[in-house]
Formats: C-alpha cells, sequence, structure tokens
C-alpha cells in the first residue's frame, strides 16, 4: 500500500511538473548564436529543438520564469508562445453548389441513401470507387487535362505539409517518395486524420485509369506531418515542417491549414522559404472574413475558394493578400484508408493551386515570383467578384504551360 501511494505521488509530482513548464520559441541575433545555450540554460530552460534556416530555437521553462526574463538575455530578439491550436476549421458547404454527380455516382447514392451536399471537410464519409478515372470538378475546372499532353509535372518535387499523407492509397502510391514527421521524428509521417490525404489526392493522385487524378499527376510526392489527429499543432511543428521541405528541396509547398495569428518564427521561415525559391501556397482561410495566417504573409500564394457556380464559396476568407481561386466546395478526392470522399474548405481549393505551381514548374517557371507572375497570368476574373474575393482570378492550366 505505501509502495502504491508513493509511486501515485511521483506520478502527481511528474504532472504538476508538466503542468508548470511552458514552451517557447525564442528568436536571437546570429552573432550570439555561440552563446544562447548557456544563456536559456541559466534561467533553468531546456532546449527540444532547434531550426537550421532561421535563427531560432524552441525551449522549455518552469511557468515562473517570465517572457520579459528570457527577452533580457543577451542577444534574444523575439519570444513567443510555441502554441498548440488546430489549424483546421470546418468549413460549411453553400447548398445547391455541388455539380451534378455521373450516373454510377448517382445510382450509389439512391442506393446508400447519400445525399447531394457534402460534409464540411472534418467530416470524412466514404465513397463508392469508380470504375474508371473520374476527373474532380475542381481539376475540371482549372482545365487540368489541358496541360497534361505537354505537362503533368513529371520529377517536381510537392510536399503537403498537413495532417500526413496516406501513402499507401493506390491513387497517392506510385507518386509518394517519402517526407517527415514534425510531431514524432522517429514515426512515418502516415495520415491518422485524413486531411492531407483528402489535399494530397487534388494535388498528385496518379492518372491510372482508376479512381480519380490529380492536377499534376507526375509530380514527386512528399508527405510533412506538422498536425496530429485532431487536426491540430503546435507554431514549432509547423515551422519544423516548412523548414524540412525548404532543405530538402521541394519546388511547391502546400499548406492547406491556418491560424488567426503568426509568430515571428513562421515569418521568417516564410520570408526564407521565398529566399530559397519555394512557392509556398496557402488556404486563405475559412473564417468568412480577413485571411488567416500564413496566407497572410507576403511570400504566401493566398487562394480562395469558389463553388461549381464560380460564385466565393460563403465560408473563404478574402482580402488584398488573395492571389487567386480555386474550386474549394464538395470536391472529390482520396480517403484515408482507401476509397474517396467529398470535402469543402479553402483548404480544398488550395492544392488546386499548388498542383498548377507544379505545372508551372514543370513549364519552366524558377522560384516563387516567377510562379505567383505565371499563375497570375494564366487567370481569368470570375464575373461578379472583386480582386479582393479572388485576386487575379480563375487559373488555366492549358494557358499556364504555354
Amino acid at each position: 500500500m505505501k509502495r502504491t501511494t508513493a509511486l501515485f505521488a511521483v506520478v502527481l509530482l511528474a504532472a504538476a511538473a508538466v503542468a508548470q513548464a511552458s514552451q517557447k520559441i525564442v528568436g536571437f541575433d546570429p552573432a550570439y548564436k555561440g552563446s544562447i545555450d548557456k544563456s536559456i540554460q541559466s534561467l533553468g530552460g531546456e532546449i527540444t529543438r532547434r531550426f537550421t534556416l532561421i535563427d531560432s530555437l524552441v525551449a522549455v521553462f518552469s511557468d515562473d520564469v517570465k517572457d520579459s526574463s528570457i527577452s533580457s538575455l543577451p542577444g534574444v530578439t523575439d519570444v513567443a508562445e510555441d502554441r498548440y491550436i488546430k489549424w483546421i476549421e470546418a468549413a460549411p458547404a453553400p447548398m445547391n453548389s455541388a455539380p451534378l454527380p455521373s450516373m454510377e455516382r448517382a445510382l450509389d447514392m439512391i442506393r446508400t441513401g447519400e445525399g447531394w451536399e457534402a460534409p464540411a471537410f472534418a467530416e470524412l464519409r466514404p465513397a463508392a470507387d469508380p470504375a474508371e478515372t473520374e476527373i474532380p470538378w475542381g481539376v475540371k475546372r482549372v482545365n487540368a487535362a489541358g496541360a497534361w499532353s505537354t505537362n503533368t509535372g513529371k520529377g517536381v518535387k510537392v510536399a503537403v505539409v498537413d495532417t500526413g499523407v496516406d501513402f499507401k492509397h493506390p491513387d497517392l502510391a506510385p507518386n509518394y517518395k517519402g517526407g517527415w514527421n514534425a510531431i514524432i521524428s522517429t514515426a512515418a509521417p502516415l495520415d491518422d486524420h485524413g486531411h492531407g490525404s483528402h489535399v494530397s489526392g487534388t494535388v498528385a493522385a496518379v492518372k491510372d485509369l482508376k479512381g480519380v487524378v490529380g492536377v499534376a499527376p507526375s509530380v514527386d510526392l512528399y508527405g510533412v506531418k506538422v498536425l496530429d489527429k485532431n487536426g491540430s499543432g503546435q507554431y514549432s511543428w509547423v515551422v519544423a515542417g516548412i523548414e524540412w521541405a525548404v532543405l530538402n528541396g521541394m519546388k511547391v509547398i502546400n499548406m492547406s491549414l491556418g491560424g488567426s495569428s503568426g509568430t515571428e518564427a513562421l515569418r521568417q521561415i516564410m520570408i526564407k522559404s521565398k529566399e530559397m525559391g519555394v512557392a509556398v501556397v496557402c488556404a486563405a482561410g475559412n473564417s468568412g472574413g480577413s485571411v488567416g495566417f500564413p496566407a497572410k504573409y507576403p511570400e504566401a500564394i493566398a487562394v480562395s475558394a469558389s463553388d461549381s457556380a464560380d460564385r466565393i464559396a460563403s465560408f473563404s476568407s478574402r482580402g488584398p493578400e488573395v492571389a487567386v481561386i480555386a474550386p474549394g466546395v464538395n470536391v472529390y478526392s482520396v480517403r484515408k484508408g482507401g476509397g474517396y470522399t467529398t470535402m469543402s474548405g479553402t483548404s480544398m481549393a488550395c492544392p488546386h493551386v499548388a498542383g498548377l505551381a507544379a505545372l508551372a514548374v514543370g513549364a519552366g517557371a524558377q522560384g516563387s515570383d516567377a510562379v505567383r507572375a505565371a499563375l497570375k497570368a494564366a487567370a481569368t476574373p470570375l464575373p461578379g467578384l472583386t480582386p479582393v474575393q479572388q485576386g487575379a482570378g480563375l487559373v488555366d492550366a492549358a494557358k499556364l504551360v504555354k
């Protein structure tokens, strides 16, 4: 009994220690790179992650250590709470905006009782496998097939920074080349949520006469897991994931995630990504209001969402940061664990543009600015929408690769 009580006390003490710990992202002047460790340790801090491309690190301090004390350390330039937040929020699908299904799918919907309206993207519902390749309406709307005779994105490295990728799915496996897990570095970046797999299908599902096909069906696909099974994650996980993608030679990064605020480390890694020639395509957000982060940063290629009637989705964020618009309502793509499903959100619009960005790179665009310029040059404004809602408009893949 005494031993059980003692063990229980140890557990309580350990839990209390964790509860009293506070994790920070600390930015510092590069001139202090050699001494920053000792400075952190002088306050009892323990460094848990280091970044390579930016002068920041992650450290755990006891709760009685104030930000002001950390900021006063020699060379420290910024201190931010390494918050764990939900980066994926459900987007309601507007009514009467779904495209008409094929006869085969309509019959299957009658058999299963499936309605015309799809769930929000956080809800994963099984759908029947088509007997032949089905080009989803969004992939058709950006005229991806108009580019495929000359350009399918072959050899272009694209990273999906998200909840991971179901790299065993038959529509993704042929193009999947690897990845990284920013949460548990020794684990595979396998999707345990579903969001990242659906996004990956829109970018890169292989064209093999089965299942669905992505906008750029021959790219080299990489999965970077920065969010957990709840679609949540710490800011440092996201920053680390972007850094891995840049260091490993990605040409395009898809970020179908967002938060209401950024951090200095996130801003710096976005700047570094652009400097190193990577096009970072970001979902504008599903608030219906202003653009979220990281899409709000000028280095991002921010994407708003349209429906099948070329209207802006009611949930889509909008603002001067939006570069282009893309289909984001009732988008049919890969489902984690096998099969296919329909989801909605600017998360679903974003991978259409990431796929288009890969086609632009395949056609010769080098660097973020060149990719952005190519996308805008191939876009046509949608009638009735303002530049704040759609940026330059909807991109035509055939124009993009000319």
